[in-house]
């Protein structure tokens, strides 16, 4: 049987109902467009079969069945042709079951309202010790206070499952968001209540509405001092009018939140003491899943989790059919070649953990084991009769940095894999889950271009690499670039300055200074706070975060979107000041630094082992300056008259994402699992 791929399209409940693969009912609910009377005229249901095109036909022709069932009800179908007509009639809606993501801005409180939501759902004990942010598991993001890589879980309210995915609000881990979004029915679009929209909930509100998601606004942090929701509210309508969304689209429900308090209600001065409005508004307004519970299985493999024990772990959304435990499966790839394959051991999301299943029906999210070499972006089908679903595709990186094996004298000291071997594998198997990044052979054997999103998308994978015991080193940031009939084309993004009113000034100048066009400046939520944003080509926004915080006294907010290509903006520079750098090898002593810190700010004690050509600090004029930092005072049988006392400033601390922003050109950051250190670029020095 050819799978159906089928998308409805609503102009009465206000989103539109359906996305490839599946078709989004119509329910029971205020938000559904079964409470119209013009359900029957004013849908249409569009029918491809898998290399057939159906013409559209007028869901005059499709009716609801009055037989309802506990769990599912079904759709009787007339006068269509005979496939589509025996593949409709299968299909069931799971009443029991809602798939969401939770999306929005980097810290508008995505992963502390999973956190309540959890909680109030009786997933854990009374008694039972919870840590903050339990969604964020892992070290990196616990470290940094961010969410990096999308995860599920699942909750139960008043019988109905729901699958909650928490996503990364920051933009250089867009690609997160865009594979998740294939496996649900409707999205939580969280919004600050004081902020409002901010670059990354344009972008991921733009994915949710290509897929013709519900969306349910949710204006969170509402017990803010400086709480403006009408302002908040207006200006994601107005978002949602400038993302073209249709008028049903822009009729979106609105829920006012309190996450860290666990409160939400319909009112902003009027919220429960717990989230059951939001809960309610769930099951209400996000449609069931729409499936062919009988037909040939058709599970896309959207993300990768590994064990220790069970091996590589496929998560994915089940779209057709029924999967089973040690079943055979057709595991499909893009370019359409197939091989066979055989689940192991199957699971669900209940409650936090992974519960061991027999059976998944269609419309659930699983995780499954025994496919050591799945990808994301298969499909898993039936063995006999499966079709590939589409492949997941997501937006092209814009940054590339160089990766090659550590060439510096203390090359092997203190990590486990040092290898270009080593360097090669490590790469590129992070392309298995992560599909926004890409790798490609360098120049030489030893060096690899590795692009992303943006620096810190980077800086992840390297700051990972690092504690896995790999050592090697990166070069600066750069820029992809585009030609197109002859013109050479540059990304461009969308950058938003929150800063206090007595530093716009040195912002503005600054900005400007890097090629950047303002768009718009007005008052923040915050007192005395003025938000400026601007459009600037990506070279400008590498290293100026560090740039910006200095410029401010540390308390400029930069959030960048990604716009597109526009034509080059011309030279920029990046960095007025040079190096300074040691040229010989050996242990900085107090002696010789007491004198290169006359040159400039070091970022480096006494009793530091440093090797010629190493980046002791950062010179005070232009251009770099070569010091001897391991001089030491001669001894001699003169007596002076008294010891001089050496007095050393505090050395500059740089992080991995300090000396990634720092660097230029002819300059490299050698990442060891112990160390990071700056130096200048060997090969760059010898053709000089």
């Amino acid at each position: 049987m050819a799978a159906l791929t089928h998308v409805v399209t609503s102009s009465v409940c206000g989103q539109q109902w359906g996305r490839a693969g599946v078709v989004k009912s119509s329910g029971l609910s205020d938000c559904s467009p079964s409470t119209s009377g013009a359900w029957a005229g004013r849908q249409q249901l569009r029918h491809e079969l898998h290399g057939v095109k159906v013409a559209t036909r007028s869901v005059a022709a499709v009716r609801k069945s009055t037989t309802v069932g506990p769990a599912v009800c079904t759709l009787a179908v007339e006068d269509l042709s005979e496939p589509a007509a025996t593949a409709a009639k299968n299909l069931k809606v799971r009443s029991d079951i809602r798939n969401i993501a939770i999306i929005a801005h980097v810290d508008h409180g995505k992963t502390t309202l999973v956190d309540s939501m959890l909680r109030q759902a009786k997933v854990f004990r009374d008694n039972q010790a919870m840590q903050e942010r339990i969604m964020d598991s892992n070290d990196l993001e616990r470290e940094r206070g961010i969410t990096i890589l999308s995860k599920n879980t699942a909750i139960r309210y008043k019988g109905t499952k729901i699958n909650i995915i928490d996503t990364p609000g920051h933009s250089d881990f867009g690609g997160e968001v865009e594979r998740v979004l294939n496996m649900v029915d409707g999205v939580l679009l969280l919004v600050d209540s004081v902020e409002g929209p901010m670059p990354q909930t344009r972008f991921v509100l733009k994915k949710a509405l290509e897929l013709g998601h519900t969306v349910v606004v949710v204006v969170n942090k509402v017990d803010r001092p400086n709480a403006r929701v009408d302002y908040v509210v207006n200006t994601t309508f107005e978002l949602f009018v400038e993302l073209n969304a249709t008028d049903e689209q822009c009729d979106f429900q609105v829920v006012y939140a309190s996450g860290i308090q666990g409160k939400a209600g319909l009112e902003p001065t009027n919220l429960a003491d717990d989230l059951e409005p939001l809960f309610e508004t769930v099951i209400r307004c996000v449609p069931e899943p729409l499936v062919s519970a009988d037909g040939p299985l058709q599970m896309l493999v959207t993300n990768l989790d590994y064990d220790e024990h069970k091996g590589r772990i496929c998560i994915g959304r089940v779209h057709a059919g029924t999967i089973n435990r040690s079943q055979d499966v057709k595991v499909c790839t893009p370019d359409g070649n197939c091989r066979t394959a055989r689940v192991s051991e199957l699971f669900v999301y209940d409650n936090f953990i992974r519960v061991p299943v027999d059976s998944v029906a269609a419309g659930d999210i699983c995780a499954l084991s025994g496919l050591d070499d799945v990808m994301i972006g298969e499909t898993l089908a039936d063995k006999l009769e499966g079709v590939a679903l589409p492949t997941i595709k997501v937006e092209e990186p814009t940054v590339k940095m160089s990766f090659s094996v550590n060439t510096s004298p203390f090359a092997g000291r203190e990590g486990k894999f040092v290898t270009s071997r080593n360097l090669r594998d490590r790469l590129y198997r992070e392309l298995e889950r992560n599909l926004a990044m890409k790798v490609e052979d360098g120049e030489t054997a030893d060096t690899f271009m590795v692009s992303g999103r943006g620096t810190l998308h980077l800086t992840i994978l390297i700051e990972n690499m690092r504690r896995e015991g790999y050592e090697f080193m990166i070069g600066p940031p750069k820029v992809i670039n585009m030609e197109v009939n002859g013109k050479k084309l540059e990304p461009f993004e969308d950058a938003t300055v929150e800063v206090p009113q007595e530093y716009v000034g040195a912002v503005v100048d600054l900005l400007g200074k890097r090629r950047g066009q303002m768009l718009d400046m007005q008052a923040s939520g915050l007192e005395n706070s003025t938000l400026v944003k601007y459009r600037m080509p990506t070279r400008g926004l590498l290293g100026l975060r560090n740039i910006l915080l200095t410029a401010s006294r540390g308390t400029a907010i930069l959030n960048t979107q990604f716009h597109g290509f526009g034509e080059w903006a011309g030279d920029i520079s990046t960095r007025e000041q040079g190096s300074l750098v040691a040229f010989e090898t050996g242990l900085a002593t107090s002696y010789a630094l007491f004198s290169c810190q006359e040159r400039g700010q070091l970022c480096l004690g006494p009793g530091v082992e440093v090797y010629k050509g190493q980046i002791i600090g950062v010179h005070q004029r232009p251009g770099d300056l070569a010091l001897n930092a391991c001089k030491r005072k001669a001894a001699t049988n003169v007596r002076s008259n008294k010891e001089a006392t050496v007095v050393l400033a505090s050395p500059l601390e740089y992080s991995l994402d300090d000396c990634v922003e720092y660097i230029q050109e002819d300059e490299l950051v050698e990442v060891t699992p112990l160390s990071v250190r700056m130096c200048k670029n060997p090969k760059m020095q010898k053709k000089r």
